[in-house]
């Protein structure tokens, strides 16, 4: 239910709830808790009935940790992915990590302008 749900509003709420488990993620582990996850699928309109809730629970805490990660939320909706898209990730992340020259996570404008020439 949640695949199809996900599949029809696309890759916005993705993003969006990526950026939501960041944010509730007050400890900075990667991992959400049953009542995080919950909460987050409620904020994104994406309710499930409780017994399909609890049967995507046990696929999502496969190790039984009473927590899940974004990483294996995803895995678990998208599935693998592609070469092709591996290969574009890994492009992507070899040009972030040029432009990121003090290695904080975030790019300046001025990083940017160190790079880049629209003439």
């Amino acid at each position: 239910i949640l695949k199809e749900t996900l599949s029809k509003r696309g890759v916005r709420v993705i993003t969006g709830l990526g950026k939501y488990f960041r944010h509730i993620d007050k400890n900075r582990n990667g991992f959400l808790s049953q009542a995080d996850f919950k909460e987050a699928l409620k904020v994104f309109h994406l309710e499930i009935p409780e017994g399909d809730f609890e049967s995507l629970w046990l696929i999502l805490d496969d190790s039984k940790s009473d927590k899940v990660d974004y990483g294996e939320f995803t895995h678990a909706v998208f599935g693998e992915m592609n070469e092709y898209r591996k290969a574009f990730v890994r492009k992507v992340s070899f040009a972030y990590m040029k432009l990121d020259f003090n290695k904080t996570g975030s790019v300046s404008m001025v990083d940017i302008r160190k790079c880049y020439c629209a003439k």
